[in-house]
């Protein structure tokens, strides 16, 4: 466990980030059909104060480097919840979704302009069943359950970047979703369920805030995941609402909906890679890597 530092400068560690490792993104070799499949995550994607540390940053780029770089993105955040599933657009340079607030105004300058995306698009859009066409917004951007980690991992936006709202927050469902978007991976895509392990945004205290101190709640959800993952029980991580934790690990459970998505995208059931299992204000930061 280590101290939340409060920084002298706003995002000061993600300058400071990019002048030393910024350069080792650009020269990322690109995947290649060789490469085989690109895995499914699930990622605990942070707001703001990511960008303030340097820990959980080189812990998401250096995941991203061990990777080759991918064709394209497809990513679903807790932060579109949408029904009937719905793309961001695909226009090259759409303007991000700012939803946060109280925070230093340098965040709602950031900008991240990912390539135009409408090949992939039209390759999400094959993939949904003729009774659910997918409608594709003209204006939607990426929220910050999108961009906030992807600035960090490919910094250059070097890379295209969709949104796909969820629909639901029925494991079933999302893991039928997640299966219809498996294809994408074999072209080099890679297929991002973002959210927050625990998220128990109305319990935080100052001692979380402070000192990164983990209350009961928070481990004992991340605990229960983690041996579930482990034990590859995807019929005990869909009775979530009953998991050790409840419901203060999640008062909203679209933070948690997103890893069912990284689990149906996967080729099979196995037990996944965890990059990150550590926590930060109080909060389990654990993400996933499926092949």
């Amino acid at each position: 466990m280590f101290s939340v530092m409060f920084p002298e400068v706003e995002a000061g560690a993600f300058e400071a980030f990019l002048r030393e490792r910024g350069e080792e993104s650009r020269a990322q070799r690109a995947w290649s059909p060789a490469d085989g499949p690109l895995p499914s995550l699930y990622l605990s994607h942070g707001a703001p104060p990511l960008f303030n540390d340097a820990h959980w940053m080189t812990q998401l780029y250096d995941w991203a480097l061990a990777m080759p770089k991918p064709t394209g993105i497809l990513i679903v955040s807790a932060h579109w919840e949408h029904a009937p599933v719905m793309l961001s657009s695909p226009e090259a340079g759409t303007a991000l979704v700012y939803d946060f607030g109280g925070f230093a105004p340098v965040y709602y300058r950031m900008t991240y302009p990912t390539p135009a995306a409408h090949w992939l698009a039209e390759a999400v859009a094959k993939l949904m069943p003729d009774t659910e066409p997918l409608h594709v917004s003209p204006r939607r951007g990426l929220d910050h359950g999108a961009w906030v980690p992807l600035k960090v991992m490919y910094p250059h936006a070097d890379v295209p970047v969709l949104q796909l709202s969820m629909p639901t927050h029925d494991p079933a469902r999302l893991m039928q979703l997640g299966a219809r978007l498996r294809p994408l991976r074999e072209h080099g895509v890679l297929v991002v369920g973002s959210g927050f392990m625990t998220h128990g945004l109305p319990f935080v205290t100052a001692d979380m805030w402070v000192n990164n101190a983990v209350p009961a709640w928070s481990a004992d959800f991340d605990t229960w995941t983690a041996e579930a993952l482990g034990a590859v029980d995807w019929d005990e991580l869909a009775r979530f609402r009953h998991a050790p934790g409840m419901p203060y690990a999640h008062p909203t459970v679209e933070h948690f909906t997103p890893l069912f998505v990284t689990l149906g995208a996967a080729t099979r059931p196995a037990v996944p890679t965890t990059p990150i299992d550590d926590y930060m204000f109080g909060f389990a930061k654990r993400s996933i890597a499926l092949a």
